[in-house]
């Protein structure tokens, strides 16, 4: 199965609820959509993750793989 791109979802980016890290100062916003989760970086660029794509992107957060990345 295909993974749909965020206009596939059908939703407008605009009306969701998204949600941002009190410690963010990049600008990430993550919204979720049905099984869907979306990421926010800049503008109208949007990321869609499924659940387990999503599970190993918080796993990587927490055990520091992206630390150089955001230095």
């Amino acid at each position: 199965m295909r993974k749909p791109t965020a206009a596939e979802l059908g939703v407008d980016p605009d009306a969701l609820d998204w949600q941002r890290s009190e410690s963010d100062e990049g600008g990430i916003e993550v919204a979720f959509v049905g099984e869907w989760t979306l990421l926010r970086t800049s503008g109208d660029l949007i990321s869609v993750f499924d659940q387990h794509e999503w599970a190993c992107f918080l796993d990587g957060v927490k055990k520091g793989e992206f630390d150089r990345a955001a230095s």
